[in-house]
C-alpha cells in the first residue's frame, strides 16, 4: 500500500503540490526549482491572486508552524490574518 500524499509548498510561485512524504528527500518545485516547504496533509493552498492569504501563510510556515493532521482530526487552529499571525506566534509557546 501507498503513502498518503501531504503538500508541499513554493512561497515565491504561491503554489502547491500534494506528494508522497519523504522526510530525506528535498523537493523542488516544477517552476522555479527551489526548494519548497513541507506543509503538511491538512493544508488548504489559498487562490495565487490572494496576496493576504500567501502573506500570513509565509509568515506562519517560515515561523515553523505546519498544517499536519493530529489524532483527532486537522492541525487545529491557524490565524487567516497578517496582523493575528504575528500576534498568535508572539504569544506561542516555543516547541523547540
Amino acid at each position: 500500500m501507498g503513502h498518503a500524499k501531504t503538500s508541499y509548498v513554493c512561497l515565491p510561485c504561491r503554489a502547491s503540490y500534494k506528494q508522497p512524504y519523504d522526510k530525506d528527500r528535498a523537493r523542488r518545485c516544477p517552476r522555479c526549482a527551489r526548494e519548497m516547504i513541507h506543509a503538511g496533509s491538512a493544508f488548504a493552498t489559498p487562490p495565487r491572486r490572494d496576496r493576504a492569504a500567501w502573506r500570513t501563510l509565509t509568515l506562519l510556515l517560515n515561523a515553523g508552524v505546519g498544517f499536519h493532521k493530529s489524532c483527532c482530526g486537522g492541525p487545529g487552529y491557524r490565524p487567516r490574518e497578517f496582523r493575528e499571525a504575528r500576534t498568535w506566534l508572539a504569544t506561542r509557546r516555543p516547541t523547540h
